[in-house]
């Protein structure tokens, strides 16, 4: 479907005019979808990739500690996670600061499948980008900064 920019909906005060909204989203979303197409393990949905990435990255972590991050419900993060634990990819310990509470880390099988994913996902970015022009790569290397700027905004 080619989305035209009055699909796409208003692009007030984003300082873009709303064709190039709807080609910055495309372009990220198709990205996603080839990179997460590079994982074997496709029975891993993005909230539960993110949650991993999160927990490799904050981890030991509480639950709402997570959805925060995640900007997420509390119960959503519990659904999400509860998959991980079943799977043994990630690990409840206990909290040393609160004994009720409990933390949930990588386990070392979380470990090596993220790391799998990560390379996998990593390979098919080292392989597109060796295609590129060197003025491209380092327009793309520019770039970085206002894309992590993107992620990083509230709203």
């Amino acid at each position: 479907m080619n989305e035209t920019a009055e699909q796409a909906g208003p692009a007030a005060g984003t300082g873009l005019d709303p064709a190039a909204v709807v080609r910055l989203r495309l372009v990220i979303a198709r990205l996603h979808r080839q990179l997460a197409q590079a994982s074997d393990r496709q029975d891993f949905t993005f909230a539960q990739l993110s949650a991993l990435a999160r927990i490799e990255q904050h981890g030991p972590i509480r639950l709402g500690e997570l959805a925060a991050l995640e900007r997420v419900a509390a119960p959503s993060m519990t659904r999400t996670v509860a998959p991980l634990v079943a799977s043994r990819l990630v690990s409840r310990v206990p909290d040393p600061e609160d004994g009720r509470s409990a933390l949930v880390e990588l386990s070392p099988e979380g470990v090596e499948l993220f790391a799998d994913t990560r390379q996998r996902r990593s390979e098919v970015l080292a392989r597109r980008t060796a295609g590129l022009t060197a003025q491209e790569r380092e327009l793309l290397i520019d770039a970085l900064p206002v894309l992590e700027r993107l992620v990083a905004s509230e709203g």
